[in-house]
């Protein structure tokens, strides 16, 4: 009989909270220096930079990963590895991250000096999307990420130009909030986030990850419609009953919260009892260059750390599809693939 990795290989997935700056792995950070880096670095030099103790030490990690990708080159291959790599876990879909709001961020100069840097950028991205679709089969979407430490008025330079793209590029299909929620809650972009869904775009946010159940209620409360992380949902049952009864989709990152010390164990993360309570749970890695976990690893540690026997990972599989972005008819597809290829 086949191994529970081996047939996780074979059940079609999305991937719906993905990061593209987290998944530069160190080898991969060594080719990216050395494309137009004067001192291309070593593989040890890549790896202490993925060194961090708790969630503010892994921001810092991130931010200094992403000075790295310093143009269309390095951006297009970053996406690429990444494309690779999902195709590689049998994930079919994914809904990616772009951090928009640190590339103006870390960037000032350079955009007031050359206008046209990200169109440049995304449409690198936009290459290796094409050829991952092409080449591996793998679709992708792109989400624009903001923020929510930064200003209000660079998250809305991020969601405006999101609107602004769409019509020219479809794959650009929502937005999202991200960053340091003991900073900034969402109630200060409301009308951001009312802007974005009136210009058609999705609405997602990052909420509870550091923070108590009332920063998921205020992501709702702003329009969000799908959360990341939520972990601390279950400490407010009303809460719990809310996201139950609307099937709020939840992208669930068990290894990256273990890794940042937001959560004790893999054992104490409330993946078993959320999925248990019938929430619209998902599977998700996050960053797995930083946490050391695919979202293949993560399937495989539900059925090794909470029991998830096939058929629940088989559910979890179609709540990824279910609360994708996808077109429902793409959506049923690939929820009758999951049928036919995981079997009973």
């Amino acid at each position: 009989m086949e191994t529970i990795s081996e047939w996780i290989r074979q059940l079609p997935k999305a991937e719906l909270h993905l990061h593209l700056e987290g998944t530069i792995t160190p080898p991969t950070l060594v080719e990216l220096s050395m494309l137009g880096n004067a001192r291309p670095m070593t593989l040890t030099e890549a790896q202490t930079l993925y060194a961090y103790e708790d969630f503010t030490g892994f921001l810092q990690a991130f931010k200094t990963v992403v000075t790295e990708l310093r143009g269309p080159a390095e951006y297009e291959l970053a996406a690429w590895r990444m494309l690779q790599g999902l195709a590689a876990q049998g994930v079919c879909h994914a809904e990616v991250y772009i951090s928009v709001g640190v590339i103006f961020r870390l960037r000032p100069e350079e955009d007031k000096s050359n206008p046209d840097l990200f169109p440049d950028i995304f449409a690198a991205l936009e290459r290796a999307r094409l050829r991952g679709e092409r080449e591996l089969g793998v679709t992708l979407s792109w989400i624009f990420d903001a923020v929510r430490h930064f200003t209000v008025e660079e998250a809305a330079r991020v969601f405006r130009l999101a609107a602004a793209m769409r019509s020219a590029y479809p794959s650009i299909v929502g937005i999202g909030l991200g960053g340091d929620e003991r900073k900034t809650g969402s109630e200060p972009f409301r009308a951001l986030y009312e802007e974005a869904a009136a210009a058609g775009l999705r609405l997602t946010n990052h909420a509870g990850e550091t923070t108590g159940p009332e920063a998921i209620r205020e992501a709702l409360e702003i329009g969000s419609e799908r959360l990341g992380h939520v972990l601390s949902a279950g400490d407010d049952p009303m809460l719990l009953q809310e996201l139950l009864l609307r099937q709020v989709p939840l992208e669930l990152n068990p290894s990256s919260n273990v890794k940042t010390g937001v959560c004790p164990s893999l054992e104490a993360h409330p993946l078993r009892r959320y999925f248990d309570a019938g929430l619209m749970v998902t599977l998700n890695s996050d960053d797995p260059a930083f946490f050391g976990a695919t979202v293949a690893d993560e399937y495989r540690l539900a059925h090794e750390v909470h029991g998830f026997s096939r058929a629940e990972l088989r559910q979890l599989a179609e709540n990824s599809f279910r609360s994708s972005f996808l077109p429902e008819a793409e959506k049923q597809a690939w929820i009758d693939r999951i049928g036919s290829v995981a079997g009973a």
